[in-house]
Formats: structure tokens, sequence, C-alpha cells
């Protein structure tokens, strides 16, 4: 096997594909920020696209994972109906929706008009994304993990190109970014269906017991897909409500700095769902509890230096993102907040994967959503005390501790383990880390 094939694999891919859409997404934001007429304009867009993620998590919830579940492995006549079944409750769901959007554009009149805007092209946009959507999972079911990282590419790449020719033809406004998002979601469905990857065919093989399967199995992974949704953009909801529009985009530009933590997040969990999935098939609780403080605590241990350098570089990052428009906001501040809760994130996210591991995943919804509740309360305690958007971001601080001490007290129940492993067993890695670098250098310098 050459050394390409080695290095380029499914694994990488995937690792390629979580940092790069990030990366564009920052792209993205940066041009958006920069320019923009107003701040007012960018706030908006930011509370569509909570609005429409939100929306693409409800249908997320219900079928990735069973769609990816009954889907895997199954023979051909199997996989058709499970493609075919799942094409059905995409219909039945997007156009659901798209429907009461349409009712609420034709009934409810705000007076204003990007939020007229918001509604006008939701339903739209929402039923254009529903093949590429099919056949992401449908994909990620094929581990074929080189064309979902085509469609991403294509995209979000796709968006980027078209609103850099906005910002030339000095055409930049609230609409016309909706424009383009819609444009580059019909090129990249369309795709999907000439290329055959959304199998859309399938839809005459559905079944009403499979459409039955999927539902049953997708409803506790929607209540967490929007509770985590909902946890994500309730912020944004409230800011939207209380305060200016501008200050919506002053508070999403720290939020979505955020998500540079979640790149080795993505890869940690993936690497360790297959590990834990053993585990828990054979029912060896002492292997499940290992592998969750194996990479929960090496992945905290690792994140400590980047957030302590985050602390005081974040502001860089934030100019170097949004230009003058941002600097002297609160946004730099509202960063250094967030990071006081990245080192408990790894075994927060890792508490709630394990509970579904083990079977337990009505837990792990009713940590989402008690997270929910304890940040949509806080927050309003913080802008009372405040007056600021400091008492929104402090809120966040409430929000993770109380879904991490709900996690550890549940899995207490049922696997031995002590927050004290945490940093023991992280360091202990890391330790064992630079041993084996240490080594094998050492080796080479012999031979």
């Amino acid at each position: 096997m050459s050394f390409f094939k080695k290095i380029v694999n499914k694994h990488t891919i995937n690792l390629a594909s979580s940092a790069a859409m990030p990366v564009i997404g920052l792209l993205v934001l940066s041009q958006l920020t920069r320019h923009f007429p107003t701040k007012t304009d960018f706030g908006n867009y930011v509370f569509f696209l909570q609005t429409f993620l939100l929306a693409d998590m409800f249908r997320t919830g219900f079928l990735q994972t069973s769609l990816v579940k009954f889907y895997a492995g199954a023979p051909k006549e199997r996989a058709l109906n499970v493609a075919g079944s799942a094409w059905a409750v995409g219909f039945i769901l997007t156009f659901g929706l798209a429907f009461i959007d349409l009712i609420i554009y034709f009934f409810v009149k705000s007076g204003n008009s990007d939020l007229e805007a918001t509604l006008k092209w939701f339903g739209i946009i929402y039923i254009c994304t529903l093949p590429s959507a099919i056949a992401g999972w449908i994909l990620q079911a094929e581990e074929r993990f080189d064309k979902m990282f085509i469609i991403q590419v294509i995209n979000q790449g796709g968006f980027l190109i078209l609103v850099l020719l906005i910002i030339f033809f000095k055409a930049i406004n609230f609409e016309t970014v909706l424009y383009c998002y819609l444009g580059t979601n019909i090129f990249t469905s369309l795709l999907c269906i000439v290329m055959g990857w959304s199998q859309v065919r399938a839809i005459r093989h559905k079944s009403l017991q499979s459409i039955k399967e999927l539902l049953n199995f997708g409803k506790y992974g929607v209540g967490t897909s929007i509770g985590s949704t909902l946890l994500r953009s309730s912020d944004i909801y409230i800011i939207r409500g209380m305060f200016p529009p501008a200050f919506v985009g002053i508070y999403y530009i720290p939020q979505r700095l955020m998500e540079f933590f979640e790149i080795p997040m993505r890869s940690f969990v993936a690497t360790a769902l297959p590990e834990l999935s053993t585990a828990a098939q054979h029912d060896n609780k002492p292997a499940v509890a290992h592998v969750m403080k194996k990479y929960g605590s090496l992945l905290t241990v690792l994140l400590i230096p980047i957030a302590v350098g985050g602390f005081f570089l974040g502001g860089v990052v934030i100019h170097i993102l949004s230009g003058e428009k941002y600097e002297g906001s609160e946004a730099f501040n509202i960063f250094r907040i967030f990071l006081c809760y990245v080192i408990i994130m790894p075994m927060d996210r890792f508490f709630g994967i394990t509970l579904d591991i083990l079977n337990k995943p009505h837990l792990n919804m009713m940590k989402v959503f008690l997270m929910l509740t304890v940040n949509i309360i806080a927050d309003f305690i913080g802008i009372a005390i405040f007056h600021n958007l400091y008492g929104v971001a402090i809120a966040s601080l409430f929000t993770y501790y109380s879904g991490l001490i709900f996690g550890y007290i549940q899995l207490k129940k049922h696997l031995k383990f002590s927050l004290r492993d945490v940093l023991v067993v992280g360091f202990g890695e890391v330790k064992a880390m630079i041993q084996h670098v240490l080594h094998k250098q050492a080796k080479t310098k012999n031979i």
C-alpha cells in the first residue's frame, strides 16, 4: 500500500471534512461581517440561519441516525426499502413545516421587511435541501465519506463564491445573501439527484412498516437534536427579542469561534463510538467506562492550552474575521466567558453519547432539555442583572455545568468512575503519547 493510500482513508477524510466546513463557514462569516451595509443586516441573517438550522435539525433528528442504522449493512432490497421510506418521511416533515411557514407568511404581518423575507424564502430553501440531506445520510451509511466531503465542499464553497460575487458587484444585502443560500442549495441537491447519491427513485420501494420503524427509532433522536439546536440558538432568539438586531451579530461571532473546539471533539467522538459500541454489546461496563474516560479526559487535557491561548489571542482572531466593525464591542469578552466552560465540554459530550450507547437515549434527551431550561431561565436572570450581553454569556456557564452534573449522576448509576479520573487519565494518556513518540525517535536514531 502506497503512503498516499495509507493516509487517505475514511478517517482522515472525515477529519478533513470536520475541519474544512467550519473554516469555510468562518470565511463566509468574515465576509458578511465586513461587507453587510449595516449590523442589522448581519443580525437578521443570523436570525434566519438559526431558524433554518432549527428546522433542519428537526428533520435530521428523525431521519439521520435511524436511516444509517437500518440502511448500513442491509441487503439491497432492504436498503432500497429504507431509503424509499426515508424519502417518504422526509417529504412529510419538509412539506409540513414549509406549509406552516406559508401560513405564517400570508397571515402574520410584522411590518419588518427583513423578517418577511425570512418567512418568504425559508420554506422554499427547506424543500430544496431535502435531496442533499438524504444523500448525505445514505452516503454516511455506505461509508462513502469522500462523496460526503464533495457535497459539503460544493455547498459551502459555492455559497462563499456567490457571496464574494455579490460583494464584488456591490449588491450585498440581507435578501441577496438569501438568494445565494437558495441558489447554492438548489445546485447541490440537483447534483445529488443527477449523480444518484440521493436515491430519489427508491421512494417506490417504501413501506408503511419501515416508515414506522424510522419514526419510532427517531423519536428520541429528534428530541435530543431539537434540544441541542435550541440550546445553541435560544440565546440568539432571546437577544433578538430583547436587544437591537445588531446585538445578535456581536454575540454570534464568539459563538461561531467556539466551533474550533468542535473540530477535535467530533473527531474524538467518531473514533470512540465504535469502541463504546463494542464494549456495550458485550455488556462490558468497565470497558465502556474506560473508553469514555480515555477519550473524554484526553480531549479535556489537550483543550486546556488551546483555551488559555484563546483567552489572550481571541481578540486578534475576532479582528481578523470581522474587521474594525466589531472592534471595541463585547465580542472578545464574551468569547473569554465562553472559554470558562471549554474544559467541561468534552466530558459533557461523552456523558451524552455514553448514555445513548448504554441504551438510555431518554436520559440524554432529558439532559439536553434540562440544560435548555437552565439556559433560558439564566438568560433572563442575567439580562435583568447586567442589562447587557454579558448576562447571556454568563448564563451559559450554569447551562453546561448543570448538564455535566446531571450526566455524571445518571452514569454513576451504571458505571464506576469519578470526575477526578478526568484529569488523572487525561494526563496519563498525554504522558503515554509523549513517551511513545520519544521511544520511536530514539529507536530511529539507533538504527
